[in-house]
């Protein structure tokens, strides 16, 4: 059975500026790799490369929309997330908020660049920590 084709090797990542990426938080652990940063990859369909400061008003938005960031899920290693935590959001969820007008806070030394393929730099600077 021939080898199966490979996707090329991603870049390393950087954040909105094309500067390295600097972590977003290591407690709560966070990232599609959980390493802490808001790495992305070819598995990573939901794209979560946009790291936010999570405030009352998002979690329970995205609580509405199905995905209860609140509740803890041990088997997961999944302690549950707080007004405070930092977490690596999917950009288009993010996005949604924003439309919705709950957004949380952008750290956008952490967050990805390729947050720029699905919104402009000037709306996440409009949303900087």
């Amino acid at each position: 059975m021939p080898d199966e084709p490979s996707m090329p090797p991603l870049p390393p990542p950087l954040n909105v500026y094309r500067q390295p990426l600097v972590p977003c938080s290591f407690e709560p652990l966070t990232g599609f790799l959980r390493d802490g940063c808001c790495k992305t990859s070819h598995e990573d369909a939901g794209t979560h490369v946009v790291c936010a400061i999570m405030n009352e008003e998002f979690l329970a938005f995205s609580a509405s929309r199905g995905n209860d960031l609140v509740t803890p899920m041990p088997e997961w290693g999944f302690s549950g997330l707080q007004a405070g935590d930092k977490w690596c959001l999917c950009a288009l969820r993010w996005l949604e908020a924003w439309e919705a007008g709950c957004a949380p806070k952008v750290v956008l030394e952490s967050t990805n660049f390729h947050a720029l393929d699905l919104m402009p730099l000037a709306l996440l600077e409009a949303h900087a920590h």
